[in-house]
């Protein structure tokens, strides 16, 4: 397979979203026969990583929710590795007949630059689906921090660059890219320390070894409601449901917002009629009160889109991360 270099996105991204708007119009248009008996057989979606972590919940509800609708089986494949690649690019080699699809994330645009060199371009080589939620980070400080505010950790940042040390949970991760442009966007120099994971970057600064992080609120929200750490602001573009209370950073930083996200992709080549059909039965199944409330209990919430409104969403979440990753000079591991 030929190998892409991914410095370039702004090509794929004009026929990602070319076939993705082409789309919207297929509604109107007759249905084929593959449609009707779609699927015809065990259809897989494959996470790239552990079971049990956030991203394989969310695949595990939506996979259990369209077994029951399309009365089929779907299952959960995991494939570790690579930070998802290992499992994107096994979805990429596999049939385009919509009974291969990938649980796409965060993860997957920050990938296409993290990575000089992949064997697939996610954002040409992806159809993408259907949107199942979204899930905020929390800005994070030590209860001890004199900072009660984002304002006022700006100002104490700024009046001490470099000496305020900040946890991230892994190269690359949302956690790390969180961080990465806060710091681009107040104009702060805060010392990275890097964690091979969540627990032991709370752990650090349960600890008061280092002074700030962005988390998961499913990491997180027990320790904030508990008081052991203080949460400053959320970092999606509005407020928390489950932190009504505390604010977002766009409150502060008009235009700040690191989502973690997921969604369902499929090989680019899977007909229109079958991501359809399945965009449909996702977003009847997000607006389930059970599913929602069980989305919300990850710390998110659920989120329906259209192929075409989930297509935008990624490419403009590649574009973002691609400059924040330039800007830090952040490599992959």
């Amino acid at each position: 397979m030929r190998r892409t270099h991914m410095t370039n996105v702004h090509l794929p991204r004009r026929r990602f979203l070319h076939l993705a708007f082409g789309a919207a119009a297929l509604p109107f248009a007759p249905y084929v026969a593959r449609s009707q008996t779609y699927p015809s057989r065990p259809v897989r979606i494959v996470v790239g990583f552990p079971a049990g972590g956030a991203v394989d919940v969310a695949a595990r509800l939506i996979g259990q929710c369209l077994t029951e609708r399309l009365g089929q089986t779907f299952v959960i494949e995991n494939r570790p590795g690579a930070a998802g690649n290992i499992a994107t690019e096994a979805v990429l080699r596999a049939q385009p007949d919509g009974h291969t699809l990938l649980l796409v994330g965060a993860f997957n645009a920050i990938n296409a630059t993290l990575y000089d060199r992949l064997s697939f371009n996610f954002v040409r080589d992806f159809a993408p689906v259907g949107s199942i939620n979204r899930n905020p980070l929390a800005l994070l400080v030590n209860p001890s921090s004199p900072a009660k505010s984002v304002a006022e950790l700006v100002r104490y940042a700024k009046g001490s660059p470099g000496k305020l040390n900040m946890a991230s949970a892994g190269n690359g991760t949302p956690q790390h890219v969180a961080g990465d442009l806060f710091k681009m966007m107040a104009g702060v120099d805060m010392l990275r320390v890097p964690y091979p994971g969540s627990a032991p970057a709370l752990t650090a600064l349960l600890g008061g070894q280092v002074d700030v992080t962005f988390e998961t609120l499913l990491a997180s929200l027990e320790h904030i409601k508990t008081g052991k750490v203080r949460a400053l602001a959320v970092t999606t573009a509005n407020r928390s449901d489950a932190l009504p209370d505390i604010p977002a950073i766009s409150e502060f930083l008009p235009g700040y917002e690191a989502t973690g996200w997921s969604g369902i992709g499929a090989p680019r080549d899977t007909p229109i009629e079958i991501v359809l059909k399945l965009n449909r039965e996702i977003n009847a199944c997000l607006a389930d009160s059970g599913i929602r409330s069980r989305l919300a209990a990850l710390g998110g919430s659920a989120h329906a889109t259209s192929p075409a409104e989930f297509a935008k969403f990624i490419s403009d979440e590649t574009e973002k991360w691609a400059k924040v990753i330039r800007f830090a000079g952040i490599k992959a591991e």
